[in-house]
């Protein structure tokens, strides 16, 4: 191999091996939970916002739900304080990202907080939230 080429080569992996360990990292912090379905009602365990290590926790995590096209964000803002957000866009319905904070459309650029109010349009409305409830161990999602 030639010396020009070999150093070229160096530097791309120099440069591209952080870059891809960002990527990977982004895509590992979102976790989809596990749920129970109860009439209109979906069952989330608080122990879905345990990290693995359990020494750390999540501060939101995602579910899906058969009714639903979207998938719903379930934001922990405090102790014992959670917000549920249908990840769907109420600009032109595209699915939201996750990450830095923020909810965002990779369609059309609209972003909304992590409760669901709306940050910057073209959407004109907060994101569809649910009424929860919850007791010791588990958090209740009303859907209707």
């Amino acid at each position: 191999m030639e010396r020009r080429k070999f150093i070229k080569n160096c530097c791309y992996t120099a440069i591209g091996l952080p870059v891809l360990a960002t990527v990977l990292e982004s895509c590992g912090s979102i976790y989809y939970a596990s749920t129970i379905r109860k009439e209109s009602q979906i069952v989330l365990a608080k122990s879905e916002f345990i990290k693995g290590d359990s020494q750390s926790s999540r501060s939101f995590v995602l579910i899906k739900d058969k009714a639903s096209e979207f998938p719903i964000c379930i934001y922990k803002s405090d102790s014992n304080h959670y917000v549920a957000s249908l990840l769907e866009c109420t600009h032109q319905s595209c699915e939201l990202n996750v990450g830095g904070g923020v909810y965002s459309c990779p369609c059309h650029g609209s972003e909304f907080t992590m409760t669901g109010k709306l940050l910057e349009g073209p959407a004109e409305t907060d994101l569809k939230t649910f009424k929860i409830d919850t007791d010791n161990e588990n958090i209740y999602i009303n859907l209707y």
